[in-house]
């Protein structure tokens, strides 16, 4: 991880050339709107991307912190880009699963998506994925709200595509636009009121300066106006109700991009301003912590588990699934705890593996028989059984079965809750996994023992490109799950660099 991945004239602009290039190459394909094309420039940015976020770490690593000045204008005054081994991690991680997401892409949106539009469906996710690395990169707290707004704009727009498969993909974009803006409304008037009360926008520079203003109200409702905000994107429940339908129906490339990348990089904003621009030792935090943000995990970990029992919609059921493991997280969180914020991080990138591989499983299904509802999915098992058993080892994953990612992630979770005492969160934890177990078993026992209905034939075969990046997350679910150690580390240096940016401010 010391070594350079690229020249040395991009690794010394790698910070800003994972948001600009791809911001660039939309703009391309808004010219441009072939659809092949398209795919191909995606492709390429992408794997770009990846590139700038193997730099990043590298630097990250030797380095510490890398500082980046967009105009050679010095921050607080100027706009920093500001890297650490924790916002690494979740680009690198973007960059990643788009890479995958892309591969898995070409006969996905050849299938749901009209010629026409091809094009410019690319774009909108070039859009969304700029402004995801954006969010994730940026030390300005303004700047991340433009960054969130820029990759909310392209998701809103990716989600309604869906409307050529269900029309209810319009209705589900726009209540996501609304509640997003409603997100991204608290989320900057808390940055109005710290800029109020700090006269900077810098987020080093705020908790620089927040850390000598202890009790301060305007500072206290700042915080509350963020949590909420951001509590939004990331689906904390009950602040999750735009998730389920637009993971519904979205074109399935899109959900599988969102839900991996999305909610993940929301929890992220989360971590950066807990740790980073406020104090968690101050009492409005800590008092925030205990009795906001991990009753809701767990109310989300058990009510949303619970919710997924009853669905009949495949991928309805995986969307009420991401909320409860959204729950895990922020479990991780509240606790408030070194330990605790690792084993949330590390449960961020385990949850992102697994469930990019269920939700590609989910549109193989689609592409090859044309099935969403489970009761369809009778006989799938002896039809397809390289994609029904990719689904499965997601599943078990999910569930937490040992030697699979999940089950490390909950191992951990388990560990940073009895080093707090909370005895009472372990059973939350348990209590959500067995309930994982019901409405996967729904899935599966359908899949593998009913037979398949009489005169149902398979509309075409799975390619290879959609096979490749499935096969390639299931075998991530089950190596990092026997060798945890790199996921591990990854996780413990993201969580000391937000302990550390936190004690060093």
């Amino acid at each position: 991880m010391d070594a350079s991945f690229l020249p040395a004239a991009l690794a010394a602009h790698a910070p800003v050339l994972g948001v600009v290039v791809p911001l660039f190459m939309a703009a391309v394909l808004v010219a441009v709107p072939n659809g092949r094309f398209a795919w191909g420039v995606v492709l390429a940015s992408t794997v770009f991307a990846l590139f700038i976020a193997f730099e990043l770490v590298a630097q990250t690593r030797l380095s510490g912190v890398v500082s980046y000045q967009l105009g050679g204008w010095a921050p607080p005054h100027g706009i920093e880009f500001r890297i650490d081994e924790l916002n690494s991690v979740i680009v690198l991680l973007i960059g990643a699963m788009g890479v995958l997401s892309a591969i898995f892409a070409l006969p996905s949106v050849a299938d749901e998506i009209s010629p026409g539009k091809r094009g410019l469906f690319y774009a909108a996710f070039l859009v969304c994925f700029s402004g995801l690395n954006g969010v994730a990169l940026t030390g300005d707290a303004f700047n991340l709200f433009v960054f969130l707004e820029i990759s909310s704009l392209g998701t809103y727009a990716l989600v309604a595509m869906g409307h050529q498969n269900d029309r209810q993909a319009l209705t589900a974009s726009f209540n996501y636009l609304v509640m997003g803006t409603i997100g991204a409304t608290f989320f900057v008037i808390g940055v109005g009121f710290l800029y109020m009360a700090t006269g900077t926008l810098n987020m080093a520079d705020i908790a620089r300066i927040v850390v000598d203003m202890p009790g301060n109200r305007v500072v206290e409702i700042a915080f509350a106006f963020i949590l909420v905000g951001v509590g939004l994107k990331a689906a904390l429940f009950p602040l999750h109700l735009w998730l389920p339908s637009a993971y519904s129906f979205a074109p399935n490339f899109v959900t599988v991009f969102l839900a991996t990348t999305a909610t993940k990089v929301a929890f992220y904003v989360i971590i950066r301003f807990m740790f980073d621009v406020f104090d968690p030792q101050s009492a409005f935090v800590m008092m925030s912590l205990t009795w906001v943000v991990t009753p809701l995990a767990i109310a989300g970990m058990i009510l949303a588990s619970a919710q997924a029992i009853f669905q009949t919609d495949a991928r309805r059921l995986l969307a009420y699934s991401s909320v409860a493991q959204v729950g895990y997280m922020m479990l991780g969180l509240g606790m408030g705890t070194a330990i605790g914020v690792s084993a949330g991080v590390l449960h961020l990138l385990n949850h992102a593996l697994m469930k990019g591989a269920l939700f590609m499983a989910l549109g193989a299904f689609a592409y090859s028989y044309g099935v969403r509802r489970i009761s369809d999915f009778r006989g799938l098992g002896q039809a397809l059984p390289g994609v029904a058993a990719a689904f499965t080892i997601g599943a078990l994953s999910l569930i937490g079965v040992p030697f699979t990612v999940g089950f490390v992630s909950k191992f951990y979770l388990v560990q940073a809750a009895l080093a707090n005492g909370w005895w009472w969160a372990v059973a939350a934890i348990v209590f959500s996994s067995v309930l994982a177990v019901f409405y996967v078993y729904r899935i599966l026992v359908v899949m593998w023992v009913h037979p398949a209905p009489e005169g149902r034939e398979r509309i075409r075969p799975v390619p290879l490109m959609i096979l490749v990046p499935l096969w390639i997350l299931v075998a991530a679910n089950i190596y990092f799950g026997v060798h945890a150690d790199f996921m591990v580390d990854l996780a413990n240096a993201a969580a000391q660099a937000a302990i550390n940016a936190e004690a060093g401010s």
